[in-house]
């Protein structure tokens, strides 16, 4: 208890060992869809889902256990949301780069990210970037989860006389699909701790009977990780030609990420004078967890937000960041049960945060069309598009067009001028992609 004490500062902060370890076992159940959900996507790119699911939990343990006895941030971190379907199906489905060369281009972003954190340049590029379009990449990542979502459901199908269209609803998967995802907003509504994981474990008992699914087991070994670790093409991606892939992985980690940790610090008390400096080792406890991640094998990893559950709980210190983390290493051994959940079982849940991301739309100014157009336009190309990278260059442009020609020049922050110019040379010479 005295090492406790001493590690974390507990009373110092108003709390307990009880405490932590209950809001860490509540931030954990809140997140741990991600080891199903996370393989599940990045197999879509050819990755190996068990050498994934490993890679997963060991870089959310190891994420969150520097987070919690470097920084003393009660703050998980795990591969986010949003860029691991992005990897999956633009980067390497739709642009047709090797999930080895997109790991690259998380590493790169990863020392990028590590780079302007040391330098003290990461608080300098988030003011400079207009927050109507920062507000929209949230947005617009949440719309391309959902259609991501209503795919692998079979709600959503191809169609040659109109793109998309209904799905066959008599389907099991859509019936056990549709099923879960009411099943984890009504939880959500009762603030059940862990409502999307026990959304995706129902979906998946209930595919044993009626989706022809096979139980193989609940306890095993960890698979090898050896298919993904260290798999990593910096050379491919350095020359490869994906400058705008690279600027995708690190905006969004840059904005999200950012986002999360001043939130939940917020909310935890911990953003007052004294105790900054705290918050300047958490930047840098998440900002090692990417490049870390790239090396084992995963998309990036981001704080999540999540974390508010275990505050709301009590959670002050980095004890609750440790419990969540030896939760995690514990996960490596339930293996069999990650490898038999179907997309339609991890569906309800993407379609849910997809649903939680879009109410960031209350943030837009809607009173000036400058800045809610550009917002609006970034949110909606990424999934008509099928591309984030996209909907980024389409929104800087547009905003930096806007304010010039509405004599509102002087608004634009000379790091918006640089990103709009730098998509905007992009479209010119090298097309669309």
């Amino acid at each position: 208890m005295q090492l406790l004490e001493k590690l974390f500062k507990l009373k110092a902060h108003g709390t307990n060992v009880r405490t932590e370890i209950v809001a860490g076992l509540t931030t954990f159940l809140t997140m741990a869809y991600i080891i199903f959900v996370n393989p599940s996507i990045l197999s879509a790119a050819g990755m190996p889902p068990d050498a994934v699911f490993v890679a997963t939990c060991l870089i959310a343990a190891l994420g969150t256990a520097i987070m919690g006895l470097y920084a003393n941030y009660p703050i998980a971190l795990a591969p986010g949301m949003g860029l691991n379907a992005y990897f999956a199906f633009v980067v390497v489905g739709a642009m047709g780069y090797t999930w080895q060369t997109a790991l690259g281009a998380v590493f790169i972003s990863g020392c990028l990210f590590l780079a302007i954190t040391l330098f003290g340049l990461r608080e300098l590029i988030v003011r400079g970037i207009p927050q109507s379009l920062r507000t929209a990449i949230v947005v617009g990542i949440g719309m391309f989860l959902a259609i991501i979502a209503l795919k692998s459901a079979g709600i959503v199908v191809a169609s040659p006389a109109t793109l998309v269209t209904l799905g066959d609803l008599h389907k099991p998967a859509v019936a056990m699909a549709a099923i879960g995802f009411i099943l984890i907003v009504v939880l959500d509504k009762f603030r059940v701790p862990g409502a999307i994981l026990f959304g995706i474990v129902t979906v998946t008992v209930m595919s044993f009977f009626f989706g022809g699914n096979k139980f193989v087991g609940l306890f095993a070994a960890p698979p090898s990780i050896a298919p993904t670790f260290l798999q990593l093409d910096i050379s491919g991606a350095l020359k490869g030609g994906i400058l705008n892939v690279v600027l995708v992985f690190f905006l969004v980690e840059l904005f999200d990420a950012t986002g999360t940790l001043m939130g939940v610090a917020k909310r935890a008390g911990l953003l007052v004078p004294g105790k900054m400096e705290r918050f300047n080792k958490a930047l840098l406890a998440d900002s090692a967890a990417i490049f870390a991640g790239s090396l084992l094998g995963t998309s990036s990893t981001t704080a999540y937000a999540e974390s508010a559950a275990g505050v709301q709980a009590g959670g002050r210190t980095g004890l609750t960041a440790v419990t969540v983390a030896v939760l995690f290493l514990a996960c490596l051994f339930i293996s069999p049960l990650a490898g038999v959940v179907p997309a339609y079982a991890t569906a309800p849940a993407l379609f849910f945060v997809a649903c939680l991301m879009l109410r960031e739309l209350t943030e837009l100014n809607w009173d000036d069309s400058t800045e809610v157009v550009p917002g609006v336009v970034t949110a909606l190309m990424m999934p008509f598009t099928y591309n984030i990278a996209n909907g980024l260059a389409f929104g800087f442009i547009t905003y930096a067009a806007l304010k010039l020609f509405t004599g509102k020049a002087k608004e634009v922050h000379w790091m918006t001028w640089i990103i709009a110019a730098v998509f905007l040379a992009k479209f010119i010479y090298m097309g669309g992609e």
